[in-house]
C-alpha cells in the first residue's frame, strides 16, 4: 500500500510540477509578447524569459502558435468566470454586477485586452490550433448567453430599457473597446490617472440602458411623459 501511494504521489508531484512550467512559460510569453511586437517574440526568447532551455518548451507547447492561443483561452476563462461571480451576484439583488464584471474584466488590463485582439487576428485562419480556436469561440459565446440571460431578465423587470437585448450588449462592448483604444490613444495626451478613468468608465457601463435614458431621434421628451 505505501508503494502505491508513493507512486501516486511521485505522479502528483510530477504533475504538479509540470503545470507550474508551463504556467511559467505562459507567463514569460506573455510578459514579451506585451512589451514586443508579436513576431520579434520567438520561442527561444520565452524560454530564456522562462528560464527553461527551448526543447523544455516544446514539451508543453508544440509551436508558437499554441502558446498564443493558451494566452487567449486564459484570458477568456479568466473573463467567464468573472461573469459567473456576477451572475451570482446579481442573483442576491445586484442588478449591475454582471456589467461590472465585464467591465472590470477587460479594462482591468487594457494592454492584455489589446494583446488579445491581436493574436485573434493573427491566429484566425491558423490551421495547427483549429481545436483551440473553436473553444475560444465556445467560450465567448458562453460571456454572450450570461450576458443575454441577465439583460432579458433585467428589461423584463423594468430596470433597462425595452430594447433588443443585443442593443446592450453590444453597447457593452462598444464602451469597453473604445476604452481600451483611448487607454493607448496617445493623442489625447498622457493621461496620468488612466486606471482612476476606467474605473469611471466601469461606473458609467454598469448604469448604461438603465430605463429612462433612451430617447430615439426626433423625441424630444421621456416616452413616459408622452400622453
Amino acid at each position: 500500500m505505501q508503494a502505491k501511494a508513493s507512486s501516486a504521489d511521485r505522479i502528483r508531484e510530477k504533475k504538479k510540477i509540470f503545470l507550474a512550467r508551463e504556467a511559467k512559460i505562459v507567463k514569460a510569453a506573455l510578459e514579451l509578447l506585451i512589451s514586443e511586437n508579436i513576431d520579434r517574440v520567438t520561442v527561444s526568447k520565452i524560454a530564456s524569459k522562462a528560464g527553461i532551455g527551448k526543447g523544455t518548451v516544446y514539451k508543453h507547447f508544440l509551436t508558437k502558435n499554441e502558446i498564443l492561443v493558451r494566452i487567449m483561452l486564459d484570458y477568456e476563462q479568466s473573463i467567464s468566470t468573472r461573469l459567473a461571480e456576477g451572475l451570482e451576484e446579481a442573483k442576491k439583488g445586484d442588478p449591475g454586477a454582471v456589467s461590472k464584471a465585464y467591465f472590470e474584466s477587460r479594462l482591468a488590463r487594457p494592454q492584455l485586452d489589446r494583446l488579445v485582439q491581436k493574436l485573434e487576428d493573427r491566429l484566425v485562419d491558423a490551421e495547427d490550433i483549429e481545436s483551440q480556436l473553436a473553444e475560444v469561440s465556445r467560450i465567448r459565446r458562453s460571456h454572450e448567453d450570461a450576458l443575454d440571460t441577465m439583460i432579458t431578465k433585467l428589461i423584463g423587470d423594468g430596470i433597462l430599457e425595452d430594447v433588443p437585448s443585443h442593443y446592450h450588449s453590444l453597447s457593452c462592448w462598444a464602451l469597453a473597446q473604445g476604452a481600451v483604444e483611448l487607454y493607448f490613444n496617445r493623442t489625447l495626451g498622457d493621461i496620468e490617472d488612466t486606471e482612476a478613468l476606467m474605473g469611471f468608465i466601469t461606473s458609467i457601463g454598469v448604469t448604461m440602458g438603465n430605463r429612462g435614458q433612451y430617447h430615439q431621434a426626433g423625441d424630444k421628451q421621456p416616452k413616459s411623459l408622452k400622453k
